[in-house]
């Protein structure tokens, strides 16, 4: 999979070196192609902003650069092209893992007050916001998007059932983890856990999940028969 990443501040993406997805793109296990849309600007400053129509505070992106910087870059429009902006649809696990299947990612980063809306109806397929807040740019959503993305592309996690049982995967949170010591500060890890009877702690872990869901995400359940979520009683045999 590769990515394509349009700003005028490439250097926000050095984090990409880091940690397991700077492994991952060392490997050539994705690919990261960060381009500095001032360098398709022909304003002799290389400016990619000015005063918007109708006034108001702030700058606007100007259409022109962006254009450009997409046509070089995906001149067939082979790509799927995202603007990050708080005005697009709330990204979601669902739509992280459609966009996992894709072949390659163009994704514009808009800065200032936002983006001539000439470029987006030109250039974008969709748009999509992170959260309902403002940030100061679309580097650090492009940055989440990414990290999202690239945890489903084959070979960057060292495990492959990681992404099976994470917060949001089944539509619930998920459930604690401990490690050792077996006790802290006297604080001890639950004893299912320590017995090794997979079945009960399959149980105890879709237990919490449930719990913790209920209590801090209930919005995540509506909707959903709620039979089907808890974990089916345990049976006894007669004898």
């Amino acid at each position: 999979m590769q990515f394509d990443i349009l700003t005028i501040f490439p250097e926000y993406f050095d984090v990409l070196k880091c940690s397991l997805l700077g492994k991952a793109i060392d490997g050539g296990v994705f690919g990261v192609n960060v381009v500095n849309i001032r360098d398709f600007s022909t304003d002799k400053h290389k400016k990619t902003d000015d005063a918007p129509y109708g006034g108001g505070a702030g700058m606007v992106m100007t259409p022109d650069p962006i254009c450009r910087a997409f046509e070089a870059v995906d001149p067939a429009h082979d790509a799927l092209r995202v603007y990050m902006s708080p005005k697009g649809k709330v990204l979601s696990q669902r739509k992280v893992e459609a966009i996992a299947k894709k072949e390659r990612v163009v994704i514009l980063c808009g800065d200032y007050e936002g983006v001539d809306e000439r470029a987006l109806t030109l250039c974008v397929d969709e748009e999509i916001s992170i959260g309902d807040y403002v940030l100061t740019g679309g580097e650090l959503p492009a940055l989440v998007l990414i990290n999202c993305v690239a945890r489903y592309i084959d070979g960057v996690l060292g495990c492959s059932g990681s992404t099976e049982e994470e917060s949001f995967s089944d539509g619930m949170l998920e459930y604690p983890h401990y490690t050792r010591p077996e006790s802290y500060r006297g604080l001890d890890v639950p004893e299912v856990l320590l017995k090794g009877n997979h079945a009960d702690i399959a149980r105890w872990r879709a237990e919490k999940s449930f719990e913790i869901t209920m209590a801090r995400r209930p919005d995540l359940l509506a909707g959903r028969d709620i039979s089907e979520l808890l974990p089916k009683k345990k049976r006894k045999h007669r004898t």
